[in-house]
């Protein structure tokens, strides 16, 4: 398995000029790593992730976009998977992080944990390039060619089961954010000039 921060560092090292939508405790995590905050956008709603993706997707064609999914959110919105498989959307890397757990609200068991697989279900749902990897070694040297491929692709990747960031306290979770439509409206700007 493999550590939240470790792998956020590979898709840091491989995103270039990628557009990265992490959800719920990645958006906590994420800007820790990120180098390019202008290209980064947080949903405030957990499960609405991945429609956000494939929505930023459709409207900025060209965009390279990188949604950093939690196993128990996407579980909240499966629908989702089959509108992007039926979109089809090029610029989509929909990455899972997967821990088994409802890691934000305290670390309780996702239903079928040890018997889901969201590769599965993504292939099934139309997306023609599915991955998991539990090794940061492997992840690291494939990282790149699976972020240079056609999407969508779906990545899930085995993670250590930690309910909390190292060191986080409880409130630190509620992090400020900014709502989207300030999101929206800085990354049209972040677009228009790439």
């Amino acid at each position: 398995m493999i550590e939240q921060t470790q792998m956020m560092q590979v898709i840091q090292r491989h995103r270039g000029d990628a557009v990265v939508v992490p959800v719920e405790r990645a958006g906590v995590a994420w800007p820790k790593v990120s180098a390019n905050p202008k290209r980064d956008l947080s949903p405030t709603v957990m499960g609405k992730g991945s429609s956000f993706a494939l929505g930023v997707c459709l409207a900025q064609p060209e965009a390279k976009v990188i949604v950093l999914d939690g196993d128990g959110s996407l579980l909240m919105n499966l629908g989702t998977l089959a509108t992007i498989g039926a979109s089809q959307p090029r610029n989509l890397y929909h990455f899972v992080l997967e821990n088994g757990m409802y890691a934000t609200t305290g670390g309780q068991p996702i239903p079928g944990k040890d018997v889901i697989s969201f590769t599965g279900l993504a292939k099934d749902a139309g997306y023609p390039a599915t991955y998991e990897f539990e090794d940061l070694e492997e992840f690291a040297s494939r990282a790149e060619e699976v972020l240079n491929q056609t999407g969508p692709v779906m990545v899930c990747v085995k993670l250590v089961p930690n309910p909390r960031l190292t060191g986080q306290r409880p409130q630190e979770m509620a992090a400020p954010r900014r709502t989207i439509q300030e999101q929206a409206r800085d990354l049209r700007g972040e677009l228009t000039r790439a």
